[in-house]
């Protein structure tokens, strides 16, 4: 026998405005500390990441699972059933299973990282304003299983539609902080972390460095690169030597290439 949710057939019902809002404006999504995600894996990842799902809304005519599934001991989301022209007005791209969330946010202060290994391997990120560069760093964070990512100065929330799409879900696998560049320097001195910044200036080839102690590995944009601060507070500037003619790579690729160079280093 199928359980009875509550549903919604009008476009115009206040939870649809709601989450429409969410998706569309940032300032929303910090005003009410919930955001919206989309596609059955992402809701999972969601879940394992020790985030609170709210509400499950899913289109019955898409949505082929048990729509109780992320009933746990812990969590019991309101499920909500939705006709399909009200989801097909909701959803952000139209392959996903029928199914989306309003999700409450996290913390990202960097007082609240835990790191599960003694010397931590770390990636910031300064300035990225590119959800795909985002959601592809962070899905190297999650291949690699780096104890965190930083970013530094964000120029867009975590929880903005496209990074949850383009991360597949890794926004909620990885340990992330935000803070300003001066705050996370001082936060990495103060936690003993080596400083090694990706930059052109007095820099060494990313092989010659030895990242088995406690590292951060920081990152900037292809357009203007790390800030000053970075590199007069670096334990060491590194290079990916180039060959060719330009001399940057896309700033998740280079992150990638660094990232595990450490991680060979490290026995993984």
């Amino acid at each position: 026998m199928v359980k009875e949710h509550k549903s919604i057939s009008s476009a115009q019902n206040p939870l649809i405005k709601r989450i429409l809002l969410l998706k569309e404006k940032s300032r929303e999504r910090k005003k009410q500390g919930v955001f919206v995600a989309e596609g059955l894996r992402e809701i999972e990842l969601a879940q394992k990441g020790g985030y609170s799902i709210e509400t499950l809304l899913f289109c019955p005519e898409i949505f082929e699972g048990n729509p109780e599934l992320f009933t746990t001991k812990d969590q019991s989301p309101e499920y909500i059933s939705l006709s399909r022209n009200v989801y097909e007005k909701v959803a952000h791209r139209g392959t996903t299973e029928g199914v989306l969330a309003l999700i409450g946010g996290k913390d990202h202060a960097l007082g609240k990282l835990r790191f599960k290994n003694r010397e931590p391997l770390i990636l910031v990120a300064e300035a990225p304003e590119k959800p795909g560069n985002i959601g592809a760093l962070l899905r190297t964070a999650d291949a690699a299983a780096l104890d965190a990512v930083i970013i530094a100065n964000p120029k867009t929330d975590l929880y903005n539609p496209n990074i949850i799409r383009s991360s597949v879900g890794c926004v909620f696998t990885t340990q992330i902080g935000t803070g300003t560049t001066e705050e996370i320097i001082a936060y990495l001195k103060q936690q003993q972390i080596n400083i090694y910044a990706a930059a052109l200036t007095a820099s060494e080839s990313y092989a010659e460095c030895d990242f088995k102690g406690s590292s951060a590995i920081v990152v900037g944009t292809e357009a203007t690169g790390l800030s000053e601060n970075w590199l007069q507070n670096s334990d060491q500037n590194i290079i990916i030597p180039m060959q060719g003619e330009i001399d940057s790579m896309n700033v998740s690729v280079s992150a990638a290439i660094l990232i595990f160079e450490a991680k060979r280093q490290r026995g993984f």
